[in-house]
């Protein structure tokens, strides 16, 4: 395999483009070793190796000659529809003149059966859309989704979310009512499912069959939620974009839910209404009314009524619990007056020991005991229906997976919603969300792990033969000791493959020497300045990361009308157009500079002179007050310099990395957070980018440094460094 990729190898012969790249072909050694020892593998691999083609081609290799599977896991959707779309082609064209060559006619190689499989959501469930269709409290709102979802349904064959324009918020929670989310979903009792009509378990057959399953990390750990029912089994294991496995497993394990929820929730049971009761329950009778003797009827009905009124009960219940907790927030005025952004207040033992605390345990407890009674009902009730099975009532498989699938969303409210206020366990992290006024201060619960590397180790690591875990960012200061910490993966080989880029040649990093520090007076404008004359220079072709929305537009607002009068466009993240039309535009168009907030760090490819000049307004800390930080960074004994820091570098590598994307790309990196430069933890952060040429200087200096280095000018100078 190594000689494919090696001078005057297949590659070379037949794609007149193709760099050898020694970083490569260490990665492909080391990836097939692990195939053929069964280890598990740490694999960082900077910008420009091709990681993707050093994993694909053992792992198709050892899938087809072993005749088993291999599951890849992206963490964006991007970079699993680039592995589907692209990559895999390509391969299989070379792989297909290899076995030409070879004459190979048992297991020629480019036969290799590859299947795309995207997280549950992404797929639209027939039978969540069957009962939609039926409702008849649809807004405005649903109905207009609901009639360009039934137009397209016309056309697709994949039933992927990904072929529909859904550009709002609203748009996007209405699709999410009719996804094939719910994990309980037992496909031998589904209508769809028998019919060969279910997306989801069409796409899941295709992936039964295949040599190569790619998937998206959100896939990957709902398949362990629901213990390995969602992924055909498997036993090799490819996880790139590594450095997000920790992010994307608390996601996935994480509990939201709040008043709209779970007022909706019991609403698909059961709301009174004027003309007709809607819900599952009175849609149950409906449906048994000409399908069951009379007597069985009476008894369904003497049954299902009191559940009716159990639900109204529970509204009422669960509307107390959450006016309870609205004036315990504002009692102990744990919001900050005029903010216009979302807090996050973290539920603790101290918390709850307040005194005003036992009113909302009171308020819980009378809604818990409604709900459990609610849920014990319609458990019940499922069991008497599976004994109806006899009788020829209408869609009926449907109908008692509908009442499961309620019931298992009501259990879950009542458990972790109890565990939130009075029953919390020490594996997890509770908060309260609050919404800003002009939002109408909503509030919502949530609920996620408080460690992830235990169960990355149990149910990822362990059970399989072979797992590899590669990412352009896994080392911090040199080391692999963080993410082997964060993923338990202490048994893993791990190697480092430098990127086949002169970067000492092709990057400045400047670092200003007389800027003011974050959060000191002098800062912001400071930021504003720099940029304006900077961008001016630069003839924008600049992409501008920050920390927070409120720095972003405050910057925005100020550059912005100094860059139009030198005729340049100012794209601003959160004003209008998606991510990717933000991207395209900033490709394309020329004197333009972009300024984006966390999604821009990582996952994005301007190459050229599109982007040439990169700049991290400050570093990528974590907010302290976060929940989720905040309690994990209570396990560390010291917690800034042992997770802080390291998950910061993670983050500033990857901004870092969005500048130079091919060996023809030049530019420039500013830094404009001088603690890079004053603390003690800065000179960890330089360590852990690569050898590029370091200039450090006044804010003054720095618009006519940065043009001359863009435009091939600046030769190294002794001042200079490279580190």
């Amino acid at each position: 395999l190594a000689r494919m990729l090696e001078p005057g190898g297949l590659f070379a012969r037949h794609f007149p483009h193709f760099e050898y790249r020694p970083p490569q072909v260490d990665m492909l050694r080391a990836v097939a070793e692990a195939f053929n020892e069964g280890r598990q593998l740490l694999v960082e691999a900077g910008t420009g190796v091709g990681k993707s083609l050093a994993y694909l081609l053992p792992a198709i290799h050892y899938a087809v000659r072993n005749s088993t599977r291999v599951v890849i896991s992206t963490n964006t959707i991007n970079l699993q529809d680039q592995l589907f779309r692209k990559d895999v082609p390509d391969l299989r064209r070379v792989l297909r003149v290899l076995d030409e060559q070879d004459g190979r006619s048992d297991t020629p190689l480019h036969n290799f059966r590859v299947a795309l499989l995207k997280g549950r959501t992404n797929y639209i469930c027939m039978r969540r859309l069957a009962a939609m269709r039926a409702r008849r409290d649809l807004t405005p709102d649903e109905l207009r989704v609901l009639a360009r979802i039934l137009v397209w349904l016309q056309l697709t064959t994949s039933g992927d979310q990904a072929e529909l324009f859904l550009p709002t918020a609203r748009d996007r929670a209405i699709w999410l009512q009719i996804a094939a989310s719910n994990e309980s979903c037992v496909p031998d009792r589904c209508w769809y499912a028998h019919r060969n009509r279910c997306y989801f378990y069409r796409a899941r057959r295709r992936a039964e069959n295949a040599h190569l399953i790619i998937v998206n990390h959100a896939l990957l750990l709902s398949d362990v939620a629901v213990e390995n029912r969602v992924l055909p089994e498997y036993k090799h294991l490819i996880v790139d974009e590594a450095h997000q496995l920790e992010a994307a497993t608390t996601r996935q394990l994480s509990f939201a839910s709040d008043e709209r929820q779970m007022t909706r929730l019991l609403s698909s049971l059961y709301t009174q209404a004027t003309v007709r009761p809607g819900g599952l329950l009175p849609d149950l009778l409906a449906r048994c009314q000409r399908a069951l003797p009379p007597e069985i009827r009476a008894q369904l009905t003497a049954y299902v009524t009191p559940l009716q009124s159990l639900v109204e009960r529970a509204h009422t219940q669960v509307t107390g619990f959450f006016d309870a907790l609205h004036q315990f927030v504002e009692e102990q005025e744990l919001t900050r007056s005029g903010s216009t952004y979302s807090q996050r207040i973290r539920v603790t033992p101290a918390l709850r020991i307040q005194p005003a605390w036992s009113s909302v345990e009171i308020a819980w407890d009378n809604a818990a005991l409604v709900l459990r009674r609610l849920a014990d009902g319609l458990q019940t009730l499922i069991g008497g229906l599976n004994e109806l099975i006899e009788y020829d009532i209408p869609e009926h498989e449907e109908m008692v997976q509908n009442l499961a699938d309620v019931t298992l969303q009501v259990k879950e409210q009542a458990a972790q919603v109890g565990a939130l206020v009075s029953q919390p366990s020490a594996a997890a992290i509770y908060w309260l969300e609050i919404t800003p006024p002009d939002q109408g201060r909503h509030l919502s619960l949530h609920v996620a792990p408080l460690h992830i590397g235990p169960l990355v180790e149990k149910y990822l690591l362990m059970p399989k033969e072979t797992v590899i875990l590669t990412s352009a960012t896994l080392r911090t200061a040199g080391s692999f000791d963080f993410i082997q910490e964060r993923l338990h993966a202490w048994e893993a080989d791990t190697l480092a493959v430098g990127s086949p880029f002169d970067y000492a040649s092709s990057t400045l990093l400047y670092l200003p020497t007389d800027i003011p520090e974050p959060n000191t007076p002098g800062y912001q404008r400071a930021v504003e300045q720099a940029l304006a004359e900077l961008i001016v220079a630069t003839r924008g072709r600049t992409l501008v990361l920050f920390t927070s929305y409120n720095q972003l537009r405050r910057t925005a607002q100020a550059i912005a009308p100094r860059l139009a009068e030198e005729g340049i466009t100012v794209l601003e993240q959160g004003s209008g157009g998606s991510r990717a039309q933000l991207l395209e535009d900033f490709r394309t168009l020329e004197k333009t500079a972009l300024l984006g907030t966390r999604s821009f760090w990582e996952g994005i490819d301007v190459l050229g002179p599109a982007l040439s000049c990169l700049v991290i307004a400050r570093l990528p800390f974590s907010v302290p007050t976060d929940p989720i930080f905040a309690a994990r960074s209570e396990s560390f004994d010291e917690p800034f310099y042992q997770y802080s820091v390291p998950e910061t570098i993670l983050r500033f590598r990857q901004g870092f990395g969005r500048l130079i994307r091919s060996k023809t790309d030049r530019g420039v990196v500013v830094v404009l957070d001088r603690r890079l430069q004053t603390k003690a933890y800065g000179q960890l952060f330089l360590d852990s980018l690569p050898e590029c040429t370091v200039r450090r200087g006044p804010l003054a200096s720095l618009p006519q440094v940065a043009a001359r280095w863009i435009d091939g000018q600046a030769a190294y100078r002794p001042q200079d460094q490279t580190f």
